[in-house]
């Protein structure tokens, strides 16, 4: 897959709050978590939160591993280095503007 279809997949993955949500509990555990227990910190329907977790998974963010009748899922962090790649563009043009804003001001006239 392209870097901007990569791109494109994780921003509309994560523009949901839901699923923004489910990843963050993700990444703060210390552990996989079961469906179920991603399930009980949500008001929606387990059926829900599968769905959310399975889009997830297919933007890279989510790994669900089964073990049993049971799925356990953690944070794959990695994919949003995708992001942090296409944003540091943009990082670099404000810290060029923000210099020469600074330049200019400090001038004496």
């Amino acid at each position: 897959m392209a870097t901007k279809d990569k791109i494109n997949k994780i921003f509309k993955v994560i523009a949901d709050p839901t699923r923004r949500e489910i990843f963050h509990i993700l990444m703060i555990a210390t552990t996989a978590l079961s469906i179920t227990q991603i399930s009980e910190q949500f008001e929606i329907s387990r059926q829900g939160v599968t769905k959310h977790i399975k889009l997830l998974e297919e933007a890279g963010l989510v790994r669900t591993i089964e073990q049993g009748r049971e799925r356990f899922c953690e944070a794959n962090p990695t994919p949003l280095n995708e992001i942090k790649n296409w944003l540091a563009v943009y990082d670099k043009f404000w810290d060029t503007k923000l210099r020469k804003l600074d330049d200019y001001l400090n001038r004496k006239f």
